[in-house]
């Protein structure tokens, strides 16, 4: 609903149920009649054009900027000052129509100042609602623009973090054909196509956050075949994959960097190599993902895991916060497992 009309419905609501108590009142000690009738019309057109003058004062003012213990000295004596002046309209209202004699000698200053009090009560309720309904409404509009904002500064972090990702993945697969050229160029060859893959792939992902499963592990069976041209019999590799798994999104280049640091922190520091066993497992609504492979990591020791896994929590955690985890321990003393649960997207 537009705040106008919200507006012009409440404050019409609002003055029609105060004159509805009046005429129950005065119903009640049989005081009603045709002339206390006109009498409460009166009030209540003057009640709201009252408050809605005094609604654009506050606007012109800029009260609604003020704190409250600025404010609160300012709507006291503002509705001190409205409830005297619609109680004296009021008082004029019903001399002009009978029902009260105009004469200073019959004027009762206890009753006008008890009058005016009990109109000040109502009008300083007024502003109550109207001041906490505008400080709910700024304070959601605080909270929207501060998601805004920190939706904005996620994603200039994640767009940093896969530009230092690509340049890493591309150093290391550098290095991979670059050992092979002169020992086995056309086994190098080869690596450079399956590297042309990988890089047509990571491509046209684009921009985006998130990519489907299948495509993630294209990657990585592209990966592994890379690194399997380098380190031949020493890198022994086996898939299981949950069919579950297509249903599921995960950032890009996630998968592969958690294998690429199984591979470059584990196997290839073992004289005979290694194994590595991809497994997938989905529940409920959560994937689950293990790498498992030979191999050791100093846990004091932050070079162990290197540069890929800090970037892979930075990352999880900016997309998921702590719906996501990331774990990398020695599961006993020939293997490090690597554990990462990503939940499903709707």
């Amino acid at each position: 609903m537009e705040r106008k009309k919200l507006y012009w419905i409440c404050q019409i609501g609002g003055w029609l149920f105060f004159t509805l108590i009046n005429i129950v009142f005065l119903k009640l000690t049989n005081a009603l009649d045709t002339r206390q009738s006109l009498s409460l019309f009166f009030l209540f057109v003057v009640g709201i054009a009252i408050t809605h003058l005094y609604r654009s004062t506050i606007v012109r003012l800029g009260w609604l900027r003020v704190t409250p213990l600025g404010l609160i000295p300012r709507v006291i004596a503002a509705t001190l000052i409205m409830a005297s002046v619609i109680y004296f309209f009021q008082f004029f209202i019903e001399a002009a129509i009978g029902i009260t004699d105009i004469s200073f000698s019959t004027f009762n200053s206890v009753v006008a100042i008890q009058s005016i009090l009990n109109i000040a009560f109502v009008l300083f309720f007024w502003s109550l609602i109207y001041f906490l309904i505008h400080s709910i409404e700024n304070y959601k509009k605080s909270e929207i623009e501060n998601l805004k904002w920190q939706a904005s500064i996620n994603e200039i972090e994640l767009n940093k973090l896969k530009s230092q990702l690509n340049p890493h993945f591309m150093f290391n697969a550098m290095n991979s054909i670059r050992a092979l050229v002169e020992e086995n160029p056309r086994r190098a060859k080869e690596s450079i196509n399956q590297l042309s893959n990988i890089l047509r792939n990571t491509l046209t992902m684009g921009r985006n956050k998130v990519i489907a499963f299948n495509d993630e592990f294209s990657i990585v069976k592209d990966y592994i075949q890379l690194e399997s041209t380098r380190y031949e019999e020493r890198l022994r590799v086996e898939y299981d994959i949950d069919p579950k798994s297509i249903d599921f999104s995960i950032p890009p280049l996630l998968l592969q960097t958690l294998v690429e640091n199984a591979i470059k922190h584990g196997i290839s520091k073992l004289p005979n190599g290694g194994n590595l066993i991809l497994k997938t497992e989905v529940k409920y609504d959560t994937l689950y993902i293990n790498i498992k492979n030979s191999g050791q990591i100093n846990i004091g020791n932050n070079n162990s895991t290197g540069f890929g896994l800090k970037n892979s929590e930075q990352r999880l955690q900016l997309l998921y916060g702590n719906l996501a985890s990331l774990k990398v321990f020695n599961c006993d003393d020939n293997n490090v497992l690597t554990e990462l649960m990503i939940p499903k997207q709707h």
